[in-house]
């Protein structure tokens, strides 16, 4: 559904990007990253589970097990970005969503949470800057996850997000790197986020189903993703499927075959590509998995869209979740790390 709602100030004006779609790209991104991925990270007795070495979505520490007591580790993230929205309670609940959706891709559960607020204070109302806030707050608690107050800083563009801290059984984790042939594609959310963002960004048009979408948590997927015994698990958020799941089968060392005719999008994505509003950071992301990338016969337009630069996207799970389409498959590894058929 669109709609069109006069806003005092247009928030999506003052940011170069929108979303994730701001991100550094992921080839600068893994340039500057080469070589710094510790000495503790390779080492087998590290109690660092999870690192910087197979790009997943948050960091994951074992705690030591207490006497008779579960093993518990801790799984640490954060997330934030410019204005995706005009509206500063949908932007805040969307950045906060965003935010948790790292640790649900663990298999984690959050459980604390501080806000990281970039505001430009002689420019936009304070006013504006607390409904964000209070967006945030009402996600976190639909969550179930303490905000423990945060960090503010004086910028000439806007920015929110969180760092948040959860839980997870270290023997139950959803990595990039456990991914086996053999094994189904199911996605949670539809695509499609990034280009009717775009167009908001353009026209001022709303679009109450990318939203809606935002804003859902993806904790009901992370749960149904372990009831039924995955260990292999992304979020699609700035680099789109193609970005993500490029390096989930380069971690797992296996090939991912799309089936481009079952992937979802949500209503208004393919007339927003035909109209041209494609963000720069979707662009990047298509030319980074270019040469990984078998693309079959899919047209530009379908292209563009697998590599959409979504923003709280949903979860892309090896293996089936109910509920949720099967998009593809895990094959042996060859020639290319991405198959679109």
């Amino acid at each position: 559904m669109t709609t069109t709602r006069e806003t005092p100030v247009r928030l999506t004006q003052f940011a170069h990007g929108g979303g994730c779609a701001c991100k550094i790209p992921p080839g600068e991104l893994e340039d500057v990253l080469s070589g710094l991925a510790g000495p503790t990270t390779a080492a087998s007795d590290s109690p660092l589970l999870v690192g910087l070495a197979t790009g997943d979505d948050a960091a994951v520490v074992a705690l030591p097990a207490p006497p008779g007591g579960p093993a518990q580790a801790v799984v640490s993230t954060a997330d934030f970005f410019t204005p995706v929205v005009d509206d500063p309670y949908d932007w805040g609940r969307i950045a906060a969503a965003n935010a948790l959706s790292d640790v649900y891709a663990m298999g984690g559960r959050p459980v604390l949470a501080v806000n990281l607020l970039a505001w430009p204070r002689d420019v936009l109302p304070f006013d504006l800057a607390r409904e964000v806030l209070r967006g945030g707050l009402d996600i976190a608690a639909e969550a179930g996850c303490h905000v423990g107050g945060g960090h503010s800083v004086d910028d000439p563009e806007p920015k929110y997000g969180m760092a948040v801290t959860g839980l997870a059984d270290p023997a139950r984790l959803l990595r990039n790197d456990a991914g086996r042939p053999g094994v189904p594609l199911s996605l949670t959310k539809p695509l499609g986020l990034g280009v009717l963002n775009n167009r908001h960004k353009a026209t001022g048009e709303r679009f109450e189903q990318a939203v809606a979408t935002m804003v859902a948590l993806n904790r009901e997927a992370s749960a149904a993703a372990l009831e039924a015994g995955a260990t292999c698990a992304t979020d699609i958020t700035g680099f789109g499927l193609l970005g993500h799941l490029h390096k989930l089968a380069r971690a797992s060392g296996v090939t991912a075959v799309v089936d481009t005719a079952a992937v979802p999008y949500l209503d208004g994505a393919r007339e927003a590509v035909r109209d041209g509003y494609v963000s720069g950071g979707t662009r990047r992301n298509l030319e980074w998995v270019a040469p990984f990338t078998d693309f079959g016969d899919a047209d530009a337009a379908t292209r563009l869209l697998l590599a959409d630069a979504q923003t709280s996207g949903g979860l892309l799970v090896a293996g089936e979740v109910p509920g949720a389409p099967v998009v593809g498959e895990l094959v042996p590894g060859g020639e290319h790390s991405l198959v679109l058929r």
